[in-house]
């Protein structure tokens, strides 16, 4: 990939998988489910520590660096979480907006049940 880009060939996808070291959701304790020593070893392949390791090691980077880019990272998940609870609502039909290329008879029906019960709620009161 690297060389493709050096020859001017344009980018590459580059798939890489690696493990998920913290839970699903809040709700979850993978504590149930994994044991301490499944994630030690994975967290010895880390490639966001080994990638700082590796810059740290040969003098690309250095704690100062990592201290202004964890600050950067912080004020811009803040200016994001900031501007998504600011955004206004989506339309609620939306939802049923671009599921299919063309319609479907199913997403059809079950706007129209949505329709019906969001209308039952128009004047405030359930019907």
């Amino acid at each position: 990939a690297l060389e493709r880009a050096r020859r001017g060939e344009g980018p590459t996808l580059v798939e890489a998988f690696t493990y998920r070291m913290g839970a699903h959701t809040t709700s979850d304790d993978p504590t149930k489910y994994r044991r301490d020593e499944e994630r030690e070893a994975w967290e010895a392949k880390d490639p966001i520590l080994r990638l700082k390791a590796y810059l740290e090691r040969e003098g690309h980077a250095d704690e100062a660096f990592f201290e202004a880019l964890e600050a950067e990272s912080e004020a811009l998940g803040k200016r994001v979480r900031e501007g998504v609870r600011n955004m206004p609502d989506p339309d609620d039909m939306a939802i049923f907006e671009n599921v299919y290329a063309d319609g479907h008879a199913l997403v059809d029906e079950e706007r129209a049940q949505f329709a019906a019960y969001q209308a039952s709620f128009a004047d405030g009161e359930v019907k």
